[in-house]
């Protein structure tokens, strides 16, 4: 059994980003921006600051009030959207209440919108063209390379549907050439669909919701769940010690999907800054 490192990989990525940013030239430029004091998002954009710094890339960060409206955060992010140093604008959800999710991520200009959400990107993914792709989803697939995965033919099934997760990875592994089974809280005999699975991706972010008996011999499972149970201890959506008995490789929480989060955050605003000086 494979325990598919993905703290390794992600440190591998970045390293070739830095190594391009410094043979090319080029300044990419990356502005977060957070609204509000959520301890997680300060963490996760503390985080994406220093990754940028090792890679070589500029970042800024505009932290605002909870209270901030809706017509002053638009303001900052045109400015964003016509900063020529800027390459990629990441929004940090969640938003505070009175603040429209959708609205928010619509303004940022589908050319810097490094974290996919963007409807006209959103489109491109449905339409395999060539676009911005959500980070986490992105990470997956480089996970699955890592392992040497043969996705076309297999059978993929992704449970959960979320549109920063689920949907883009099902979208990513149908464009690979897997058959996709997309999994949620309607679905009828969860298990026996899982049990189905050459590769299982769970994305619920709900603690150890897929068990051993859900996982076929001889699988691969991606375990993109982050969830913090008694005592502070963060596992993921799978039964790791059950599930790995019977998986062929895993990923394991933390360690696995997580790192790979922000390596392709700093891929995604690497090729934007590319694309922006494209003849």
């Amino acid at each position: 059994m494979q325990v598919i490192d993905g703290k390794a990989l992600a440190q591998q990525v970045r390293a070739r980003i830095a190594a391009e940013v410094a043979s090319s030239g080029l300044r990419p430029g990356l502005a977060a921006v957070r609204v509000g004091a959520d301890p997680a998002s300060e963490i996760y954009v503390r985080n994406k600051r220093k990754a940028c710094e090792a890679a070589g890339i500029y970042s800024e960060e505009h932290a605002l009030p909870a209270d901030t409206s809706e017509r002053d955060l638009f303001a900052l992010i045109a400015r964003l959207n016509d900063d020529s140093r800027i390459h990629g604008i990441l929004v940090q959800l969640p938003l505070p209440d009175g603040l429209c999710e959708r609205r928010i991520l619509d303004a940022v200009s589908p050319e810097k919108d490094v974290d996919g959400f963007h409807y006209l990107n959103v489109g491109k993914l449905v339409a395999g063209q060539a676009g911005f792709v959500p980070c986490t989803p992105l990470g997956v697939m480089e996970l699955l390379r890592a392992a040497n995965v043969e996705i076309s033919g297999a059978h993929a099934v992704v449970v959960g549907r979320s549109d920063i997760v689920g949907k883009p990875v099902a979208l990513l592994l149908l464009h690979q050439h897997a058959t996709v089974t997309l999994c949620h809280s309607k679905t009828r005999h969860l298990a026996e669909v899982c049990r189905q699975a050459d590769i299982l991706v769970a994305a619920v972010g709900r603690p150890q919701v897929i068990t051993g008996e859900m996982v076929r011999e001889g699988a691969v499972v991606i375990d993109v769940g982050i969830n913090r149970i008694d005592g502070g201890k963060i596992v993921g959506d799978v039964d790791f010690d059950a599930a790995s008995k019977r998986a062929r490789a895993i990923t394991p929480v933390p360690g696995g999907v997580g790192p790979m989060t922000i390596a392709m955050l700093l891929s995604n605003t690497l090729q934007s800054a590319k694309w922006a000086t494209k003849p």
